[in-house]
């Protein structure tokens, strides 16, 4: 059984989600985890998803305010063997929740073309061109909530 919570910046959990995003997202395409970014990303929202019997992590997200309506999630990552198993949809839908608890009206996501499809049968939709990024081409995506 599995649960969303909300990981406080600073915790031991949060540093379990960094080396998560590390491992899954930047480590794969040779990109290192910058410590100057850890002081920004105190006001954004980090999100978990927790395996309840164990308490292991096996995902993670940001979410980091833009504007006033609008709120952008960032660094989605599952743990390789829980990927397809429905970790990465939950974490999207609570998210959305969470953001709209907020008072956010828009989520919005760079996303890297492979993953284009799975945030589309989410409802989000493409807004603009594709573009480049460190080398990494992304979608703008954007769901209203």
């Amino acid at each position: 059984m599995r649960k969303m919570v909300d990981i406080t910046f600073g915790s031991s959990r949060y540093d379990e989600l960094v080396e998560l995003r590390y491992k899954v997202l930047l480590e794969p395409l040779g990109l290192k985890f910058l410590d100057m970014h850890r002081p920004k990303e105190a006001g954004y929202l980090h999100i978990g998803c927790v395996e309840q019997l164990d308490d292991k992590l096996l995902g993670g997200l940001i979410l980091a305010p833009v504007d006033n309506e609008e709120i952008r999630m960032m660094q989605v990552a599952v743990e390789p063997e829980y990927q397809r198993e429905g970790v990465g949809h939950e974490l999207v839908k609570y998210a959305e929740k969470r953001a709209k608890e907020a008072g956010y009206s828009r989520l919005v996501m760079h996303a890297m073309l492979s993953v284009v499809g799975f945030y589309e049968k989410l409802g989000f939709h493409q807004e603009g061109d594709i573009f480049e990024e460190s080398g990494i081409t992304f979608a703008r995506m954007v769901k209203e909530l």
